[in-house]
Protein backbone atom coordinates (compact mmCIF):
# COMPACT_ATOMS: atom_id res chain seq x y z
CA UNK A 1 0.00 0.00 0.00
CA UNK A 2 2.95 2.32 0.51
CA UNK A 3 3.68 1.83 -3.21
CA UNK A 4 0.09 2.76 -4.03
CA UNK A 5 0.34 6.13 -2.30
CA UNK A 6 3.91 7.00 -3.25
CA UNK A 7 3.91 6.59 -7.03
CA UNK A 8 3.22 9.50 -9.37
CA UNK A 9 -0.49 9.99 -10.14
CA UNK A 10 -0.02 8.65 -13.68
CA UNK A 11 0.85 5.24 -12.21
CA UNK A 12 -1.93 5.06 -9.60
CA UNK A 13 -4.08 2.61 -11.58
CA UNK A 14 -1.15 0.26 -12.24
CA UNK A 15 -0.07 0.56 -8.60
CA UNK A 16 -3.63 -0.30 -7.53
CA UNK A 17 -3.51 -3.54 -9.52
CA UNK A 18 -0.11 -4.40 -8.00
CA UNK A 19 -1.11 -3.45 -4.45
CA UNK A 20 -4.46 -5.23 -4.45
CA UNK A 21 -2.93 -8.32 -6.07
CA UNK A 22 -0.40 -8.37 -3.23
CA UNK A 23 -3.29 -8.09 -0.74
CA UNK A 24 -5.01 -11.08 -2.36
CA UNK A 25 -1.80 -13.14 -2.34
CA UNK A 26 -1.30 -12.20 1.32
CA UNK A 27 -4.89 -13.19 2.08
CA UNK A 28 -4.48 -16.56 0.34
CA UNK A 29 -1.18 -17.16 2.17
CA UNK A 30 -2.77 -16.35 5.53
CA UNK A 31 -5.88 -18.43 4.79
CA UNK A 32 -8.12 -15.36 4.67
CA UNK A 33 -9.34 -15.69 1.10
CA UNK A 34 -12.03 -18.30 0.73
CA UNK A 35 -14.17 -17.99 -2.35
CA UNK A 36 -17.81 -19.03 -1.96
CA UNK A 37 -19.06 -21.81 -4.17
CA UNK A 38 -22.00 -19.68 -5.24
CA UNK A 39 -23.42 -16.31 -4.26
CA UNK A 40 -25.96 -16.28 -1.46
CA UNK A 41 -28.96 -14.04 -1.91
CA UNK A 42 -29.05 -12.64 1.66
CA UNK A 43 -25.35 -11.69 1.58
CA UNK A 44 -25.66 -9.94 -1.79
CA UNK A 45 -28.83 -8.09 -0.74
CA UNK A 46 -27.30 -7.05 2.59
CA UNK A 47 -24.15 -5.86 0.80
CA UNK A 48 -26.19 -3.86 -1.73
CA UNK A 49 -28.26 -2.29 1.06
CA UNK A 50 -25.18 -1.18 3.01
CA UNK A 51 -23.66 0.23 -0.21
CA UNK A 52 -26.77 2.37 -0.69
CA UNK A 53 -26.74 3.56 2.93
CA UNK A 54 -23.03 4.36 2.66
CA UNK A 55 -23.60 6.30 -0.57
CA UNK A 56 -26.30 8.38 1.15
CA UNK A 57 -23.89 9.06 4.02
CA UNK A 58 -21.39 10.33 1.45
CA UNK A 59 -24.04 12.48 -0.25
CA UNK A 60 -24.72 14.17 3.09
CA UNK A 61 -20.99 14.36 3.83
CA UNK A 62 -20.27 15.88 0.42
CA UNK A 63 -22.93 18.51 1.00
CA UNK A 64 -21.47 19.27 4.44
CA UNK A 65 -17.93 19.61 3.09
CA UNK A 66 -19.11 21.89 0.27
CA UNK A 67 -21.20 23.99 2.63
CA UNK A 68 -19.07 24.25 5.75
CA UNK A 69 -15.46 23.42 4.75
CA UNK A 70 -14.62 21.67 8.05
CA UNK A 71 -10.94 22.02 9.01
CA UNK A 72 -10.43 23.91 5.73
CA UNK A 73 -11.35 20.85 3.65
CA UNK A 74 -12.96 21.69 0.31
CA UNK A 75 -14.48 19.72 -2.53
CA UNK A 76 -11.09 19.99 -4.29
CA UNK A 77 -9.98 17.25 -1.87
CA UNK A 78 -12.75 15.04 -3.24
CA UNK A 79 -11.94 15.81 -6.86
CA UNK A 80 -8.32 14.76 -6.43
CA UNK A 81 -9.45 11.34 -5.20
CA UNK A 82 -12.01 10.79 -7.97
CA UNK A 83 -9.59 11.83 -10.70
CA UNK A 84 -7.21 9.00 -9.83
CA UNK A 85 -9.66 6.43 -11.20
CA UNK A 86 -12.33 8.20 -13.22
CA UNK A 87 -9.93 10.16 -15.39
CA UNK A 88 -11.00 10.66 -19.01
CA UNK A 89 -7.75 8.92 -19.99
CA UNK A 90 -8.96 5.70 -18.32
CA UNK A 91 -11.53 3.80 -20.39
CA UNK A 92 -14.65 2.64 -18.55
CA UNK A 93 -13.55 -1.01 -18.71
CA UNK A 94 -10.26 -0.11 -16.96
CA UNK A 95 -12.12 1.91 -14.32
CA UNK A 96 -14.42 -1.05 -13.56
CA UNK A 97 -11.47 -3.47 -13.52
CA UNK A 98 -9.49 -1.36 -11.06
CA UNK A 99 -12.54 -1.04 -8.79
CA UNK A 100 -13.13 -4.80 -8.98
CA UNK A 101 -9.52 -5.46 -7.95
CA UNK A 102 -9.76 -2.77 -5.26
CA UNK A 103 -12.85 -4.38 -3.75
CA UNK A 104 -11.46 -7.91 -3.96
CA UNK A 105 -8.05 -6.99 -2.58
CA UNK A 106 -9.25 -4.87 0.31
CA UNK A 107 -12.04 -7.20 1.35
CA UNK A 108 -9.93 -10.34 1.19
CA UNK A 109 -7.10 -8.78 3.18
CA UNK A 110 -8.71 -6.32 5.59
CA UNK A 111 -11.90 -8.25 6.32
CA UNK A 112 -11.17 -11.85 5.29
CA UNK A 113 -7.75 -11.90 6.93
CA UNK A 114 -7.24 -9.14 9.53
CA UNK A 115 -10.80 -8.74 10.79
CA UNK A 116 -11.46 -12.47 10.81
CA UNK A 117 -8.35 -12.98 12.99
CA UNK A 118 -9.38 -10.19 15.41
CA UNK A 119 -13.09 -11.05 15.65
CA UNK A 120 -12.75 -13.96 18.13
CA UNK A 121 -11.15 -11.58 20.65
CA UNK A 122 -12.89 -8.32 19.77
CA UNK A 123 -16.24 -9.25 18.23
CA UNK A 124 -17.81 -6.51 16.14
CA UNK A 125 -15.25 -4.05 17.58
CA UNK A 126 -12.74 -5.59 15.17
CA UNK A 127 -14.46 -3.60 12.39
CA UNK A 128 -13.44 -0.10 13.59
CA UNK A 129 -10.05 -1.43 14.73
CA UNK A 130 -9.23 -2.64 11.21
CA UNK A 131 -10.73 0.56 9.77
CA UNK A 132 -8.42 2.63 11.97
CA UNK A 133 -5.41 0.68 10.71
CA UNK A 134 -6.38 1.28 7.08
CA UNK A 135 -7.10 4.95 7.78
CA UNK A 136 -3.64 5.32 9.32
CA UNK A 137 -2.10 3.80 6.19
CA UNK A 138 -4.04 6.37 4.15
CA UNK A 139 -2.25 9.16 6.07
CA UNK A 140 0.43 8.67 3.41
CA UNK A 141 -1.92 10.42 0.95
CA UNK A 142 -1.74 13.64 3.00
CA UNK A 143 -5.44 14.05 2.18
CA UNK A 144 -7.42 14.18 5.43
CA UNK A 145 -10.72 13.76 3.60
CA UNK A 146 -9.45 10.46 2.17
CA UNK A 147 -8.28 9.34 5.62
CA UNK A 148 -11.68 10.10 7.17
CA UNK A 149 -13.57 8.55 4.27
CA UNK A 150 -11.44 5.42 4.58
CA UNK A 151 -12.29 5.09 8.25
CA UNK A 152 -16.02 5.49 7.58
CA UNK A 153 -16.15 3.11 4.61
CA UNK A 154 -13.97 0.48 6.25
CA UNK A 155 -16.05 0.56 9.41
CA UNK A 156 -19.24 0.06 7.39
CA UNK A 157 -17.67 -2.75 5.35
CA UNK A 158 -16.34 -4.32 8.53
CA UNK A 159 -19.82 -4.27 10.07
CA UNK A 160 -21.22 -5.60 6.78
CA UNK A 161 -18.64 -8.39 6.90
CA UNK A 162 -19.51 -9.19 10.50
CA UNK A 163 -23.29 -9.25 10.18
CA UNK A 164 -23.29 -10.48 6.58
CA UNK A 165 -21.24 -13.48 7.73
CA UNK A 166 -18.30 -13.04 5.36
CA UNK A 167 -16.65 -11.29 2.49
CA UNK A 168 -19.50 -11.91 0.05
CA UNK A 169 -21.57 -9.17 1.69
CA UNK A 170 -18.66 -6.77 2.25
CA UNK A 171 -17.29 -7.33 -1.28
CA UNK A 172 -20.74 -6.64 -2.77
CA UNK A 173 -21.07 -3.46 -0.71
CA UNK A 174 -17.55 -2.30 -1.55
CA UNK A 175 -17.88 -2.91 -5.30
CA UNK A 176 -21.33 -1.31 -5.64
CA UNK A 177 -20.25 1.71 -3.59
CA UNK A 178 -17.00 2.08 -5.57
CA UNK A 179 -18.83 2.02 -8.90
CA UNK A 180 -21.46 4.47 -7.64
CA UNK A 181 -18.99 6.92 -6.09
CA UNK A 182 -16.26 6.78 -8.76
CA UNK A 183 -18.19 6.18 -11.98
CA UNK A 184 -21.97 6.63 -11.78
CA UNK A 185 -22.21 9.82 -9.72
CA UNK A 186 -19.23 11.10 -7.75
CA UNK A 187 -20.27 13.07 -4.67
CA UNK A 188 -19.13 16.61 -4.20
Amino acid sequence: MVLLFSVPRDYFVLATFVSTSCMMVGAVSAGGLRLPRRPTYPAVVFGAATAIVLYVVFLVGGWAVSSYHPFGITSASESSIYSLISSPTNPLSLQVAVLLFDSAGYESFFRGTLQSKLTPKMGVSAAPAVALLDACIHLLTLNMLWVGATFVTDTVWGITYHYGKGTQASFTSHLIWDIAIFIVRPVG
